[in-house]
């Protein structure tokens, strides 16, 4: 069990404990951490509280953080739509729908278990719930993945990340009709406090980038594709709303009247890198789901 302390400043006066701690790591979630204070993890000054008391200036806080569960990963056989596979790496298209790896109440169907089922082989450097992922894409967001076969493809996969090598495009279809065929969105990325479990456009937030190109124009809408240059949580979805071009279906950060096709219109079409151990260009490049075609097929007549 790990041990963190925490003093309660100023600006934190008057605000409920879970908000408070909950803020002090982005992984811990309010409802997470409000089982760690109703279990008696979380004091203040030496004595327990309720999940509503409310801090004072100079409050000592004691977080005493559980240990992990132990979890085990169930393989499922899935059909998976397999691109490119190797003993290094695996290119996958994830349909829409799809949770990318488990996570705790959520154990089942995810893509990582129907990839356990296909390979036994997958890196372990994202520990027991992420064997080989090396990054993800939305649960509503279809397109391809590369997932590393083993430790030393996915160090080499993650320095491409980093470095920004990797090359990414998504099609994307946004509310409003942009007017300029190009564009850039450089602006940080962080979690909103008003809400943990969305991110949005802060001033000490992380780097983030994405290009865009305008491919079609629509009476109220704009197919787009963005490129990303680096690969922040939600990055493209908050960005084109940061400029005024929410995307279509996006529940969290479109608008309230906005299509009814079970989450944002948002397809990671395109994925190039190096191959980790013969340094090779490859590019793979997956067609949009029937759903998105239909969807523009719709909006052309119309147009």
């Amino acid at each position: 069990m790990e041990r963190m302390e925490h003093i309660i400043s100023e600006e934190q006066a008057g605000d409920r404990i879970d908000k408070v701690v909950s803020a002090l790591d982005p992984e811990w979630s309010r409802t997470q951490v409000q089982q760690w204070i109703k279990g008696g993890s979380v004091l203040v000054n030496g004595l327990p509280v309720k999940t509503n008391h409310k801090c004072g200036t100079g409050d000592r806080l004691e977080i005493m953080i559980p240990d992990p569960e132990e979890l085990d990963v169930i393989p499922e056989e899935m059909d998976l739509d397999i691109y490119f596979e190797d003993q290094d790496v695996l290119v996958v298209n994830k349909p829409k729908g799809m949770v990318v790896h488990p996570a705790p109440g959520h154990m089942s169907g995810t893509l990582v278990n129907g990839l356990m089922a296909h390979c036994k082989d997958l890196s372990g450097i994202n520990g027991v719930l992420r064997p080989g992922i090396v990054h993800r894409i939305d649960k509503d967001t279809s397109g391809l993945l590369m997932v590393a076969k083993n430790d030393l493809a996915h160090e080499c996969l993650v320095n491409q990340l980093v470095e920004k090598t990797v090359t990414r495009k998504y099609k994307a279809l946004v509310h409003g009709n942009i007017p300029h065929d190009f564009g850039t969105i450089d602006a940080p990325l962080g979690r909103d406090v008003k809400d943990r479990q969305s991110m949005t456009v802060v001033d000490n937030g992380k780097h983030a980038i994405t290009h865009f190109n305008v491919l079609e124009r629509y009476n109220d809408f704009t197919f787009v594709e963005c490129q990303l240059e680096t690969g922040r949580t939600h990055q493209i979805r908050v960005h084109m709303k940061y400029i005024g071009y929410p995307l279509a279906g996006d529940p969290k950060y479109g608008p309230k009247k906005t299509l009814d096709i079970g989450g944002q219109a948002l397809h990671a079409g395109l994925l190039g890198f190096d191959h980790p151990r013969t340094g090779e260009y490859l590019e793979f490049e997956a067609p949009l789901p029937s759903y998105f075609e239909q969807l523009l097929d719709k909006l052309r007549e119309n147009h």
